[in-house]
């Protein structure tokens, strides 16, 4: 194939010439006896092992054609081949075409201009015809597909992730060769005086990976399957290289155990033509797959949420008057924060905070204007460079600094809150919450639905709101079944109750300190109050903000009630587990020795189904679905659900049985 042309300074180091003209010589790699076989001798030996260890582009093309003129040291690489007869074909259409054009100019300069010209319109022609898209991968990456594809006989639907040079062990000699991982391989190849060695193990086959080390390779990779174990060293980076191969190996039990394939993400930004490329696109794809995972693994956020990019700064803090260094994290819909220091401080902005009216002027300085801002660049000074003010509905105002790029960080959450402001429901639709004060972050929706034409309401002499869903009353709706199945009187005082009491305060305490609601400050002592026992009357409070369920139900107002609606007459598989097991559910507790608290568990559980039909309904969800009505409103614990099987413990509640899991 005819290539970019590229300057080659020996060109008959390790390579012998065939044909030659005044401007093209054509040449066979040696240790490459042709087309015909036959062996290549030592040298032969010698050059293919140093081609495999040196992963030489040899290995794919033992042909090339170069072009030079007479007076000049420089080659130029033009084109290359697999075979004798692609080169050929080369060879003779630039006999054909272009030898006797040369011959007119005077200049060489000229002439590689017009050689170089000629090649370049050819590959762009191609490309033209073929519809070849431009990607991001290098040309060496290319040539390991290629090479991976031909040494193994993959088929074309599989995507090589990455390369690594290393050492395999075979018996008590290690083969220095190369490591090709794939969406569903492990490959390893090696080509040693004469002597070719070949691994192929599919990832799902992989029964356990680890990272050892002895006092002879203080780095080895133990690949373990259920037959055979395998041991790789002598890497350059083996903590690259194992991480990948764990993530592999994850994704490819995904697949397994949901059924579906691997796609690469396509909303990938795509690299400037001057960004160095060292990756491939797949690799790419995976490392921001691989850091977005991590970000809402550390802040609980929805699964769909992608991050955008992360910078160091410091972040000031009013319960102690400092300045914390820490990383900002930005995604779509988020800006949080952690300090470097483990468990110090952690911070979750919601964009949906951000009030509607401010989000038309998202940018702004201090200086000279009288708008108000939701983000605004503060003014710089030696004892504080490059601030941002972040200010939140519930009055809370947030002051970062040192940002590195202030101004670009700025303009991407700016971009950020535009399309934020599309998704933001009105206030008007939430009303009530637990025991708190005007300003906390999140409410509850005053009624389970309100717009369904199979939904009638009427009013009690307290004026709360009453429905009814297909002949079930709904009271689960606007309170906890707790709190209408109280085993105690309020008067009743007894030990249990003042240490509840005692708790209480504590977090009373914790929340006028540290903020409270989703934009609370998370500190260590945040971590120490949950470990001594949440009470009973903030549960279902604190439940949906640290589990980060609170943010999936504000981010799908009306989805629980629709789902409950379809979901509510339709029989399957799931529907008749879940009737079997409504009174098996708490039976001793009075909130589940009636229909109300049977209909409400009825309703979460097959919502649920309906929403996931991967899982549907296992064991023991009932049990504790029951737990969350007791402290949560009838959405609320449906949320918490959600977080609990699909973000807390996946793969926990599963149809299928996979091994015994453990928590």
């Amino acid at each position: 194939m005819w290539v970019n042309p590229e300057e080659v300074l020996l060109a008959n180091a390790l390579w012998i010439t065939e044909r030659a003209n005044p401007y093209f010589i054509l040449q066979r790699r040696k240790g490459h006896a042709g087309d015909g076989g036959g062996g290549g001798g030592l040298a032969g030996l010698l050059v293919g092992t140093l081609d495999v260890v040196l992963d030489s582009s040899a290995r794919v093309s033992p042909y090339r054609i170069l072009y030079q003129t007479p007076d000049s040291l420089v080659y130029w690489t033009i084109a290359c081949g697999g075979s004798r007869k692609e080169i050929t074909e080369h060879w003779e259409w630039l006999e054909q075409n272009l030898l006797q054009t040369l011959s007119i100019f005077e200049n060489e300069n000229d002439i590689t201009t017009f050689v170089r010209g000629k090649i370049q319109g050819i590959i762009a022609e191609y490309n033209k015809i073929n519809d070849v898209k431009e990607d991001d991968d290098t040309e060496k990456f290319k040539e390991a597909i290629v090479k991976f594809h031909r040494l193994f006989g993959m088929p074309e639907e599989e995507k090589l992730v990455n390369y690594y040079s290393c050492s395999y062990w075979k018996g008590k000699v290690p083969r220095q060769g190369w490591m090709y991982l794939s969406i569903n391989h492990l490959c390893f190849y090696s080509f040693l005086m004469g002597r070719e060695a070949k691994l192929v193990i599919r990832w799902v086959d992989i029964t356990q990976l680890e990272k050892n080390a002895t006092l002879l390779l203080p780095d080895v990779i133990k690949v373990s399957t259920r037959s055979s174990e395998h041991f790789f060293s002598v890497f350059l980076n083996i903590n690259e290289t194992f991480k990948l191969m764990e993530q592999l190996a994850n994704i490819a039990m995904r697949q397994l155990l949901d059924n579906e394939g691997f796609e690469q993400d396509r909303s990938l930004p795509k690299l400037k033509k001057k960004s160095p490329k060292k990756v491939s696109a797949l690799k790419r794809d995976l490392d921001a797959r691989a850091k977005s995972e991590r970000y809402r693994a550390l802040f609980r956020l929805p699964k769909d949420e992608k991050l955008d990019g992360h910078t160091d700064c410091t972040l000031w803090t009013p319960f102690n008057k400092m300045h914390i260094l820490g990383q900002m994290f930005v995604s779509t819909n988020y800006i949080c924060f952690t300090s470097k220091e483990e468990n110090l401080c952690s911070l979750i902005i919601p964009l949906r905070e951000i009030p509607l009216g401010g989000a038309r002027h998202a940018v702004g300085t201090t200086q000279g204007s009288t708008r108000v801002t939701i983000v605004e660049k503060a003014d710089s000074s030696s004892v504080l460079p490059s601030p941002l003010s972040i200010s939140t509905k519930n009055r809370m105002t947030f002051l970062f600094a040192n940002l590195r790029d202030r101004d670009f960080l700025v303009q991407r959450i700016s971009d950020f809150l535009q399309q934020t402001t599309s998704k933001i429901y009105s206030d008007k639709e939430f009303a009530g919450s637990y025991n708190s004060s005007d300003d906390e972050v999140y409410s509850r929706p005053s009624s389970l639905v309100s717009s369904s034409p199979q939904r009638s309401t009427s009013s009690d002499a307290d004026g709360e709101r009453q429905f009814n869903l297909n002949g079930n009353s709904v009271p689960t709706a606007t309170q906890t079944l707790m709190t209408m199945y109280r085993r105690r009187s309020p008067e009743e005082f007894n030990p249990k109750l003042a240490k509840e009491f005692l708790k209480e305060q504590a977090w009373k305490i914790h929340f006028a300190e540290y903020g409270q609601g989703i934009c609370m400050y998370r500190t260590e002592k945040t971590r120490d109050l949950v470990l001594k026992g949440v009470p009973e009357s903030m549960r279902g409070e604190l439940w949906l903000l640290l589990s980060g369920a609170i943010n999936e139900k504000a981010t799908h107002p009306g989805y629980y009630e629709d789902l409950v609606e379809k979901s509510m007459g339709k029989y399957n598989l799931a529907t008749e587990e879940i009737e079997r097991d409504l009174h098996r559910s708490l039976p001793e507790h009075p909130a589940f020795q009636n229909e109300m608290g049977i209909a409400a568990l009825r309703r979460v559980l097959t919502a649920y189904a309906f929403r996931n039909p991967n899982i549907g309904y296992c064991q023991a969800m009932n049990i504790v679905t029951s737990v969350l009505l007791l402290y949560a409103k009838e959405e609320e614990a449906f949320w918490l659900l959600v977080a609990l099987c699909e973000r807390m413990l996946p793969d926990y509640y599963n149809t299928r049985v996979v091994g015994i899991w453990t928590v």
